[in-house]
């Protein structure tokens, strides 16, 4: 039992560390969903909340049952052979997209908050992850257990700073001047995106876990932190004034109500982008290698200078395009994880 707790604590912490990247740890992507909604947005996060614990468990015990080695395996499972290619297809050009945000958040994470190039940034997450990536699975659990719980403290420690310097922000959240029904649809676009993201990580981890109960475990532990993260952050993001207008708003939070923990925090955000470039890196990898006979460093380069390339466009353009635009696309996803599984 010790050692299916330890499994699962692992679980989780990959699961939160492949989402918690880029657009999440800077708060940007939080912005764009939730916060700009004002009190509305914390109805959102509850309900991407729920679905990333329901359908991100159920994910990993698919995976596990029918003994998916990647994706593209589950997503045959799920639409059938001819639909999949298309499907894999175009789950390969987001997960290179995603890997470019994620590019693109680093470099603005050494511009914007050390004043530092924007190149340096991402050449050096680039040689990072290829380093890391070297050790296979290993290293994927190794960086994530280090990061992740880190990022879950200084989240929750800044929530509770800012509710005790104005406690009135619970109520006075800002809020867009016509959000329809806009905040509705926001927290299924958002959850879509972001367990299409995980998928190329959770179903290969799931197949390696034995039991069940373990999944289930590490799917609640990880869907709860995320929603712990999201309400947490929102919280802190409300208490700043023109959040849209910043690239790394959760660092400027710091900066205001915590600036004693300013640099530390700059190196956890970082430290989650870190995670989720060589999360989505690790499971295209595992895809392509299905079909380029190449080893896997070969691989792992290539796929980095494609997303270098797209990185150049800029990080919050291409948040503010990409991340909309990726959750349309996944929402067929979303209808197919919650049909009744077969035994």
């Amino acid at each position: 039992m010790r050692e299916n707790w330890g499994a699962a604590f692992q679980i989780g912490a990959v699961y939160v560390g492949t989402i918690v990247g880029a657009g999440f740890a800077t708060g940007r992507e939080i912005v764009e969903f939730f916060t700009q909604y004002g009190v509305f947005g914390l109805f959102g996060i509850g309900i991407s909340g729920f679905l990333f614990i329901w359908l991100g468990t159920r994910i990993m015990i698919i995976a596990n049952r029918i003994q998916a080695n990647s994706y593209k395996e589950f997503n045959e499972y799920l639409f059938g052979r001819k639909i999949a290619l298309f499907v894999n297809a175009l789950m390969l050009l987001v997960l290179v997209g995603v890997t470019s945000v994620m590019l693109s958040g680093a470099g603005a994470v050494f511009h914007e908050q050390l004043g530092l190039s924007y190149q340096l940034g991402i050449f050096l997450t680039c040689i990072l992850s290829i380093v890391v990536l070297t050790y296979g699975i290993k290293g994927l659990f190794g960086v994530n257990m280090f990061v992740v719980p880190i990022m879950i403290f200084f989240s929750v420690v800044l929530a509770v700073e800012v509710l005790f310097t104005d406690a009135s922000i619970l109520v006075g959240m800002p809020q867009s001047e016509s959000p329809s029904l806009k905040w509705m649809i926001s927290p299924f676009l958002y959850a879509a995106f972001n367990l299409t993201m995980a998928m190329p990580v959770l179903v290969p981890l799931a197949k390696e876990i034995n039991h069940e109960r373990t999944l289930r475990w590490g799917g609640l532990l990880g869907g709860g932190a995320l929603c712990l993260i999201l309400v947490t952050s929102n919280i802190s993001l409300s208490a700043l004034p023109n959040v849209e207008v910043f690239e790394i708003p959760m660092a400027e939070v710091m900066k205001n109500f915590m600036a004693s923990f300013y640099w530390l925090y700059i190196l956890v955000i970082y430290g989650e982008i870190f995670t989720s470039v060589i999360g989505n890196l690790f499971g295209i990898e595992r895809q392509l290698k299905t079909i380029i006979k190449l080893p896997s460093i070969i691989i792992v380069i290539g796929i980095l200078s494609i997303a270098y390339v797209i990185s150049q466009l800029g990080y919050g353009s291409l948040i503010s395009f990409l991340y909309p635009l990726f959750g349309y696309m996944s929402l067929i996803l979303l209808v197919l994880l919650a049909r009744p599984m077969k035994r």
